[in-house]
């Protein structure tokens, strides 16, 4: 979830922490004195150039520093690992408690220093945290511009499709699951009736699952024009690296076409273009048939002889070094496509 969608369900109390925390966090000495005055305890942990500042009420919760500081960790290193880098310079990461067990709810705030807040359960265990995947969703969300409320699919579409490709791309989740959890989920992003395309359509599964098979759909393509040199990764790479991070404010146009600039192929805008007011029907079956992947009983198998097979290994595989970035001739070079 992002600061918006968090705002609008009534996160006051929170709001007002993540303000002192980001607020505070370039100054030691009044980013202590905020932080004791809400009574956390803080880590520091170094992530590549950046640093992530876990902060937790040690008195609210039975997991100790260093469980918290592995969970957190895992997380960076999945998104250091699908991004080349932490999308921010700094990140506070406020665990909060609540009643039961593992990760229950997490919100990203795009800040000056941008904040996760975590809730986790007071009988949370280690096992639990290894299993989570809230942390990275969020950590997702730090590495896209904000987009307008309208475009809120994408973000959290982002957040669905990238999470457990970074996991497996730092060994933290089995390539099987990927597919498994996208063949079960992605049928939920179909448009239904009365569906206005995916600008106009917030439903819970067209944001969530619906996002995702945008997502799925341009790593496809972005794929196929390129010969499978590039996918959505080197598109994604490229906007981090363009500035766009969730501290930033852009235009959809703007943010699609910075990652079109990446991979050289204007696959991510034409998608946007077919399928924000147009309830485009995908047949899933026959996707699966193309990428080689069947699910049987929770078994996943893998066709390597189908049309795209390569396509799919490509799509999990850890990241090479990368290609040279390709130039656009059909895009100027440092156009301001439309922020806000």
């Amino acid at each position: 979830m992002t600061f918006a969608a968090a705002a609008s369900r009534g996160h006051g109390f929170w709001l007002l922490v993540a303000l002192a925390l980001s607020g505070c966090a370039t100054r030691s000495d009044t980013g202590l004195a905020s932080l004791q005055a809400y009574r956390l305890r803080t880590i520091e942990l170094p992530v590549g150039d950046g640093t992530v500042v876990i902060a937790h009420a040690p008195q609210a919760l039975t997991l100790d520093d260093a469980q918290l500081q592995g969970w957190v960790s895992d997380a960076a290193r999945a998104i250091h690992t699908y991004y080349g880098r932490l999308p921010v310079q700094r990140l506070q990461v406020v665990v909060d408690s609540t009643d039961g067990q593992g990760p229950q709810s997490g919100t990203a705030f795009g800040f000056s220093t941008p904040v996760i807040r975590m809730t986790v359960g007071r009988a949370t265990q280690t096992e639990d945290l290894a299993r989570d995947w809230m942390m990275t969703h969020e950590m997702v969300h730090l590495a896209f511009p904000r987009v307008a409320q309208a475009h809120h699919w994408l973000e959290e579409g982002l957040a669905t499709y990238v999470e457990p490709i970074a996991r497996v791309q730092a060994k933290q989740l089995s390539v099987e699951q990927v597919w498994r959890d996208l063949v079960h989920g992605l049928p939920h992003g179909l448009p239904q009736p009365g569906d206005r395309g995916l600008d106009h359509t917030p439903t819970w599964g067209r944001t969530y699952w619906g996002g995702a098979l945008f997502c799925l759909l341009a790593d496809i393509e972005i794929r196929r024009q390129t010969a499978n040199r590039y996918g959505l990764q080197d598109a994604l790479r490229g906007v981090v690296e363009a500035g766009g991070n969730i501290g930033v404010l852009w235009s959809i146009e703007h943010a699609l076409e910075v990652a079109d600039r990446a991979v050289g192929v204007d696959a991510l805008s034409r998608l946007y273009a077919d399928m924000r007011a147009t309830p485009v029907h995908v047949d899933l079956t026959d996707l699966w048939r193309q990428l080689g992947v069947s699910v049987h009983d929770d078994d996943v198998v893998f066709d390597e002889d189908a049309p795209l097979a390569a396509v799919r290994k490509a799509i999990t595989a850890a990241p090479a070094a990368a290609p040279p970035a390709p130039w656009m001739p059909w895009k100027a070079e440092g156009r301001d496509g439309g922020r806000f």
